[in-house]
This record gives structure tokens, C-alpha cells and sequence, in this order.
């Protein structure tokens, strides 16, 4: 008999919308005994049955949910289903953009909190970062091996929020070997994967679209690539017919596999700089030497980690806007994003605006940008909604 958590009054709105979390203010009291991840009954305070997730007595977020079905069973089956309807439901979009590697579940997004598995040919990599998805480990493991018999399965446990759950990190092969690397290809560009040392998974494959988008404004451009990582922005811009790509980033490792990228894809190096530099320092420096770029792409690691470092992550947002607004030439294309999930949209637009103020620049917004479509956003879970862009013209 499974634990319950029954909920305050009025406290059972969210999960009338199918929302998929319940908080720690939110629960009233519990009835029977659940260990960490363990399944429990949701009720209201009326003690109508809601909903069944997974129990997390270290999280503020105590409970993430399985399923609104009552006579549904968290077991290999429930697994194998919702794996398999994600999978089936991005077959369009990996046939229409010839896609070698795609998001196969994005979390509470596909009805599994906390699952997160992308897919690299034909190695599958896995990050279980609730405690109800560690739990349940060996079931969607089970299922994987079901759907994707002739995949290896890789899993990278090792986010911060983890701890969050009462969780240690963890890294573990369950089946086959661990390739040091991977070539996909999308949209008719490959792409070296390191599944091991690469950021998320191994790759950021939420910017797929937003590569091909900045690719069409690169034509005879100078551009520069800030925050390049493995240089696919860059690889894109040359394939677009890119004068010159000036990739920016603090990784060597990085730099060389981005320098391997334009080898793999047979793009001509000579049009390429590879940067070992600070992105705030440099594009200062570019401006005190009065140097000018056609189009500068910024795709900054996350600035916002809580709600609480919001107004400081503004002021780096609009410094690093304000800076690459100033060394763009009259006409030039910025293509500047956030993948920081608290910070709003409406915010960020305001933010670029206030950059473009401050640089003494007119600004004309061209594109509205966001997440690739295989990290689909639930119409419940606002939440999965992160990646926000825009194509800018300054003049």
C-alpha cells in the first residue's frame, strides 16, 4: 500500500492543471512510511485521489508525479510506454532534418520527472536527476534495452541538483562500450560528441535550429562566435558562406575539437581564428582597438542558478550585450540567447533593449528564438520552456 500525502486546502490548483510538481509548503500531512523516490498517493484535503509521483523528503519539491491515472502502475510497462510515445513522437522531426542525434525525453516534458536521455548514433546518454527517476533506474534501463537493442547506454548523473534530492553524482556505463567520441549530423553538418567530457549529455542539441537560423545571416559576414565551446555556431557560419569566424572561448579542449569540426565537415580553416580568451575582457579589448564584427553570436552558459541572483545575472546579460553592440558594424546581426529557465522572456528582451540603449545603438529585433522542438515544452510544465533568443540587427 503505497504512502499518501494529503494537501492543504486550496493547495491542489496546480495539480488540477496537471502540473506536475507538489511542494513541501503544499502537504499537510503523510500517511504510512515512504523511502527516498518511493511512489506515493496524492489526495486533497478531502481526501480525493489526485495524483502518483515519487517521494523526495530533501527536495522543497517533495513530490514530482508520475501520473494523473489512477489505475495506472509505475512498473517496466508504465517505463516502456512513455519512453516509447516520446521516441515515436520526434520521428517527423528525425526524418525531416536527417538528425543523427536528438533528445529522446526531456524530463517532466515527456511525463517522466527528472529523466533526461539523448541519443548520439548509436550510444544512448542518460541523466536520472530525481530521486523517483533513481529509484526506478533499472526499470527505464529495462525499457531502453527494449526500444534501442542495438544502442550502448551511457549514464551522466553528475548534475549539482542531484544533491539537491539527497542524491550523490554519479557516472556509470550500464551496457556496451563508452565511445571516446561520436560524429551526428544535423541540418547537413557533422558534429564531434564527447559524450564523457562534453557540458549536459555531451552536446547542446537544444540549439540545433538556432544554428541553421544564425547560418542564414552569416553570408560574407566577419563573425564572431563568443562562448564558441566546440565551434557548431561557427561550423554553421562557414558552411552559410561566413567571410571569416573568430571562435571565442576560455577551453582549449574545446578550441581543438571546434578546430576538428571545420576538418570533418571539409571547411576551410584559413577563414577560422581560434580564441583562448575571457568573452567580457575580450570584447572590451575589441572595442578600446576600434576592431569591428558583421555579426557576433552570444550564447552564454546559464547566469541565473535562483531567483535570488536574478538581478545580478541582468546586469551580466546587458553588460555582455552592451559590449558586443558596440564592436558590431553599422547593419551588423547579433544573435544573443539565455538558457537560464528563470529568467523570463519579456525580462531578457528588456535587458537587450536597455543594452542597446546604453551602447547608443538603435536596435531592431528580426527573430524570436527558442529551444529545438525535440525539447518540447508540456502545456501544464511552463517550466521546460528555457532557451530564449533573438536575432537583432544594430544599426
Amino acid at each position: 500500500m503505497p504512502s499518501t500525502l494529503i494537501l492543504h486546502p486550496e493547495r491542489d490548483k496546480s495539480l488540477l492543471r496537471r502540473h506536475p510538481w507538489i511542494f513541501a509548503s503544499a502537504i499537510k500531512s503523510q500517511k504510512g512510511r515512504a523511502r527516498l523516490g518511493d511512489t506515493v498517493d496524492i489526495l486533497n484535503h478531502e481526501g480525493k485521489w489526485l495524483a502518483r509521483g515519487a517521494w523526495s523528503p530533501h527536495s522543497q519539491i517533495q513530490a514530482r508525479v508520475w501520473t494523473f491515472k489512477e489505475d495506472e502502475v509505475i512498473d517496466n510497462a508504465f517505463f516502456l510506454r512513455r519512453i516509447q510515445s516520446a521516441w515515436e513522437g520526434r520521428q517527423e522531426l528525425i526524418a525531416r532534418q536527417g538528425l543523427t542525434g536528438c533528445r529522446v525525453v526531456a524530463a517532466e516534458s515527456d511525463g517522466l520527472p527528472g529523466v533526461t536521455i539523448d541519443k548520439y548514433a548509436d550510444l544512448l546518454v542518460c541523466q536520472l536527476l530525481s530521486a523517483g527517476a533513481e529509484k526506478h533506474r533499472d526499470k527505464i534501463l529495462w525499457a531502453l534495452d527494449k526500444l534501442f537493442p542495438e544502442c550502448a547506454i551511457y549514464e551522466r548523473s553528475d548534475v549539482a541538483v542531484r544533491q539537491k534530492e539527497g542524491l550523490e553524482l554519479l557516472v556509470q556505463m550500464h551496457k556496451g562500450k563508452l565511445p571516446e567520441e561520436v560524429i551526428i549530423e544535423e541540418n547537413g553538418v557533422k558534429i564531434l560528441v564527447n559524450p564523457a567530457q562534453g557540458h549536459k549529455t555531451g552536446f547542446y542539441l537544444d540549439q540545433r535550429d538556432n544554428r541553421a537560423v544564425a547560418a542564414r545571416y552569416a553570408k560574407d559576414r566577419r563573425v564572431l562566435n563568443c562562448f564558441s565551446y566546440t565551434g557548431t555556431f561557427g561550423s554553421y557560419a562557414l558552411a552559410g558562406g561566413a567571410r571569416h569566424v573568430t571562435n571565442l572561448d576560455v577551453s582549449d579542449s574545446a578550441l581543438t575539437l571546434a578546430r576538428r569540426n571545420l576538418q570533418i565537415n571539409q571547411l576551410d580553416e584559413s577563414r577560422s581564428d581560434f580564441i583562448n580568451a575571457d568573452v567580457f575582457d575580450a570584447l572590451r579589448k575589441y572595442h578600446q582597438d576600434g576592431q569591428q564584427f558583421d555579426q557576433i553570436i552570444l550564447d552564454p552558459p546559464k547566469f541565473v542558478e535562483s531567483k535570488a541572483n536574478l538581478t545580478r545575472a541582468c546586469r551580466g546579460y546587458k553588460d555582455i550585450n552592451l559590449y558586443a553592440m558596440q564592436i558590431l558594424s553599422p547593419g551588423g546581426i547579433l544573435c544573443t540567447f539565455s538558457c537560464s529557465g528563470l529568467m523570463p522572456t519579456e525580462l531578457f528582451h528588456k535587458v537587450v533593449a536597455d543594452a542597446a540603449l546604453d551602447a547608443g545603438r538603435d536596435v531592431q529585433f528580426l527573430e524570436r528564438l527558442s529551444q529545438a522542438p525535440d525539447h518540447p515544452v508540456a502545456s501544464s510544465y511552463p517550466e521546460g520552456y528555457y532557451l530564449k533568443g533573438l536575432v537583432c540587427r544594430v544599426l
